[in-house]
């Protein structure tokens, strides 16, 4: 087999390696079809048991009750950052968000195409290294919003805001879905793009409750309304095919873990022995997010030179180790441990990094 790295990318990320087997396998003959996914109708039989048994996954791994729908969109989280307003607007009311990041402003930004926007709370005054407290979003509001993991500063809420009953709270989950447990009746809509944490590029999950699928402008474009893709099970149109069929090994990949649950305690063993490397370093490397803050899917740190942290990246992909430069908007350094990053590349990585300031601190 052709040799395989440690991909701590930030996105696309890595897969399961049974997963890419599994569809090198089935690549030119799905399901005694004669084809490969990628050539059947999506109007098949086999295309459609596929696709449902990929909803049926996520309704059962993330436990979400029958009144929420789900669908498979394409155009990327970033679509959501507008179709979140125009589909949630109501009686001209105000929007409410919370700016954790370069995520969050760029939904903010979508947002005020539909209204008002007001940002309630921010960390932008520390550049963005922690989740803000006692979140108070007003009563009379359109909706909530919240980036619940920010890949780029490495910051995740731990506890969710609440938000007055009849306001309904929208969250991007793309960098951390199924990371942990989490209440899917805390929130009116999650969306997340498929290539960070659950598949590859292509495709984006949303889930929605049902009763705000009427909230829609009459006059929407068919093709902006939730309410379109929920009535014809996200088959208004070819969807992203190959896309959903990856996420949905995936999604059994995980099943055969033993859930989101098992994960969890992995993820939360995965990202303590990194931080842990941090906080006994000395100050050699210093982590971005504030530990109440810290993110179980993106390590972000510095070390004390600009030049050390170009020479620990190029180190470490010598040792097969890559992905590890920041984002490219703050530097510094970044390891993405999402679900399908085993605890063997992250002790690599941990290992690494203890030797790495052996020979240079």
């Amino acid at each position: 087999m052709t040799k395989r790295v440690y991909n701590f990318y930030a996105g696309p990320a890595t897969l399961p390696l049974s997963v890419l087997k599994r569809a090198q396998k089935e690549l030119l003959d799905f399901e005694g079809t004669g084809m490969s996914l990628m050539e059947i109708s999506h109007r098949s039989k086999e295309y459609d048991k596929m696709h449902k048994d990929a909803s049926m996954l996520v309704r059962e791994l993330m436990g979400i009750p029958d009144d929420y729908k789900i669908m498979w969109l394409q155009g990327g989280a970033s679509s959501q950052f507008y179709m979140v307003p125009l589909n949630l607007q109501k009686d001209r009311k105000s929007m409410e968000y919370v700016n954790t990041g370069v995520w969050s402003k760029k939904a903010i930004k979508e947002g005020k195409f539909y209204g008002d926007v007001n940002v309630v709370a921010s960390s932008e005054d520390e550049n963005f290294s922690y989740i803000p407290k006692n979140i108070e979003f007003s009563d009379n509001i359109a909706f909530a919003h919240i980036t619940g993991n920010n890949t780029i500063h490495g910051t995740e809420y731990h506890e969710w805001p609440d938000v007055p009953s009849d306001v309904p709270l929208a969250c991007d989950i793309s960098s951390h879905i199924m990371d942990k447990i989490i209440d899917p009746k805390k929130f009116g809509v999650m969306y997340a793009g498929a290539q960070k944490n659950m598949g590859p590029a292509g495709v984006t999950l949303v889930v929605v409750r049902e009763d705000l699928l009427d909230r829609v402008p009459e006059n929407t474009p068919t093709m902006q309304k939730w309410k379109t893709h929920v009535e014809k099970d996200s088959l208004f149109n070819t969807g992203p095919c190959w896309a959903i069929y990856m996420c949905k090994l995936a999604l059994e990949h995980l099943k055969g873990l033993g859930g989101v649950s098992a994960i969890e305690k992995i993820n939360r063993k995965k990202a303590k022995l990194l931080y842990d490397i941090i906080d006994n370093s000395d100050g050699f490397y210093k982590g971005h997010a504030k530990k109440d803050s810290r993110s179980l899917m993106n390590v972000t740190f510095n070390l004390p030179t600009p030049e050390l942290e170009e020479k620990c990246v190029a180190e470490g992909l010598k040792r097969d180790l890559v992905g590890l430069k920041g984002h490219r908007s703050i530097g510094g350094m970044r390891a993405s441990i999402y679900n399908a990053m085993p605890m063997e590349g992250v002790q690599a990585l941990a290992d690494f990094l203890k030797e790495f300031q052996e020979n240079n601190g």
